[in-house]
């Protein structure tokens, strides 16, 4: 009944996240200058009538007092329903159906990299020389706290504008997934990096891995078979700053390298004030990182069941 309880107080703090997303996404999208309607009727070069802007603004209700319009978003939302896009012209669920996949390979990719960097970074400082570990902790610290736009320009000029070894732009081909990927992913493997070695050093001081070493094991088997493992659970932690990376990570990302997918698509919706697209991406990376989290909530119920009266 506990853990029943802890799941519903989550599933409560949940939908409270998704509405301070919708909220505050529509008052920021809403009192931005523009218009709305000239979104509708093809963008500011489209030079519309009065009259076919307001006609406009009656069928989508942008005639309507803010708090009316936010209401009838919320209602909308309730119902499941996210509303056509301005721009587009076509179901918010369908725009943002057809720019997911491209997301998720770019997101999987840059996971990937970035746990892989971090793990064998950590595996190879963990315990060692002074200056090693500190030159890693330096890498780590430059990594992290470097811009990601910043980061994405750095690749480009070295690795595609001066070594010429991947193309520049585009979504087409592995080539052309690796520097968005790196970008990606540096952030990710500096913290996630500097959390594991700490841990690993740690765990290297258990009385296991003492007796591990007596049987005659190797450095490398007892890092990699024994100590790793035991390493690992912190990184469970990071987990909701992991998703958080990458999914603001991808509107930057996508952006610089003109790649396609949902990052790409806020910026746009946000540009032309397309206002059903952008709380619908918003509302789906709220939800991404509320059931990542309580997914994480209920491992660690799982993983220690100490954790069940705290709960």
């Amino acid at each position: 009944m506990t853990t029943l309880r802890f799941i519903g107080w989550r599933l409560l703090a949940g939908a409270g996240v998704l509405w301070g997303a919708a909220t505050l996404t529509f008052l920021v999208v809403h009192f931005t200058p523009g218009d709305p309607a000239e979104a509708v009727v093809g963008g500011e070069g489209a030079a519309p009538t009065p009259e076919v802007l307001a006609q406009v603004r009656a069928e989508y209700g942008l005639d309507l007092p803010w708090y009316q319009q936010y209401a009838a978003h919320l209602w909308r939302i309730v119902r499941g329903d996210f509303g056509t896009s301005y721009r587009l012209h076509t179901p918010v669920t369908q725009a943002i159906g057809e720019q997911a996949a491209a997301t998720v390979e770019l997101a999987l990719a840059g996971a990937a990299t970035g746990l892989t960097l971090a793990v064998a970074v950590a595996l190879a400082t963990a315990r060692r020389r002074r200056w090693l570990r500190g030159l890693a902790s330096a890498a780590e610290l430059v990594a992290a706290s470097t811009p990601t736009f910043w980061l994405g320009i750095v690749l480009l000029t070295v690795f595609s504008f001066g070594l010429r070894l991947f193309p520049a732009t585009g979504g087409q081909g592995p080539a052309s997934l690796v520097l968005p990927a790196l970008c990606l992913a540096l952030p990710i493997a500096g913290v996630l990096g500097h959390v594991l070695r700490e841990s690993l050093e740690e765990v290297l001081d258990e009385p296991f891995i003492v007796s591990a070493r007596a049987r005659g094991l190797g450095d490398a088997a007892v890092r990699v078979r024994h100590a790793l493992r035991h390493a690992m659970t912190p990184l469970v932690t990071m987990t909701g700053y992991w998703v958080g990376a990458l999914l603001g990570g991808a509107v930057v990302t996508e952006t610089l390298f003109t790649r396609q997918g949902i990052g790409r698509l806020l910026v746009s919706a946000v540009n032309a004030k397309d206002l059903p697209v952008v709380l619908g991406v918003v509302l789906l990376s709220a939800l991404v990182y509320v059931v990542v989290n309580l997914v994480v909530d209920l491992l660690y119920l799982a993983i220690d069941p100490r954790l069940k009266e705290a709960a």
